[in-house]
């Protein structure tokens, strides 16, 4: 074996070697935990606001995500904090936070040995609230039924109105009377005498002092007759 043959043999070696160690580095590279193997979103849960921060870390590297609100001039509130263990399919965790819009939120990731810091950019809510105005449930116009011309004309024909009775009927006139005007002082006693019944004893009794009148001319007549023949 010549010092050719073994200098051309160890560089053969180098090479390989060098190649295998940055395939082996590449593959644990892809294989670590890394921040971009997370993301976070706003999303909506009926008229409740989410966050939900997914993870695609497919050595399955344990991490703990935390949220903070940022707030105007800095100040930061903590929203919530949960571990995950994240998988090639994507593993997800759900913070409930009733966001508002167009509300930013730092996303914090911490694994051990791997990753310790924000997901960036920071996250920023939509423009739209989950719960608006016009998704205010309201009653639909079919469960409250308006009833129709032909539904209630057999409901008014079942109540018939009950006719006037006869002491309703009779009193009827007397009530129309009262409003007519009543006679002058002047014309009340020719009212009076031409409606009243005594007409006929008032004849009666005349007819009677008619006879009488008669009966007694006619006593004085003969009488007078008598004396003449004596």
């Amino acid at each position: 074996m010549t010092r050719r043959s073994v200098r051309r043999s160890v560089r053969i070696l180098g090479v390989a070697s060098g190649s295998t160690a940055l395939v082996l580095g590449l593959a644990g590279s892809a294989l670590a935990c890394n921040i971009k193997d997370f993301s976070a979103e706003a999303k909506c849960d009926g008229d409740k606001g989410v966050i939900v921060v997914t993870d695609t870390d497919a050595s399955a590297v344990q991490a703990t995500v935390t949220v903070f609100l940022k707030g105007v001039g800095g100040i930061e509130t903590k929203v919530g904090e949960q571990p995950v263990t994240g998988s090639k399919e994507g593993a997800r965790i759900t913070f409930a936070e009733d966001w508002k819009p167009n509300a930013t939120y730092r996303v914090h990731v911490k694994a051990e040995r791997a990753v310790d810091e924000d997901i960036q950019p920071d996250l920023v809510t939509p423009s739209t609230a989950c719960k608006t105005e016009s998704q205010t449930p309201t009653p639909p116009a079919s469960t409250t039924p308006s009833s129709s011309p032909s539904e209630s004309a057999p409901a008014e024909s079942a109540t018939p109105t009950p006719a006037p009775s006869a002491s309703e009927s009779s009193t009827a006139p007397a009530d129309t009377s009262g409003n007519a005007p009543s006679p002058a002082a002047g014309d009340s006693n020719l009212a009076e005498t031409g409606a009243n019944s005594n007409t006929g004893l008032i004849a009666g009794l005349a007819a009677a002092l008619v006879v009488v009148g008669g009966g007694a001319v006619w006593f004085g007549m003969r009488r007078r007759g008598a004396s003449r023949d004596s």
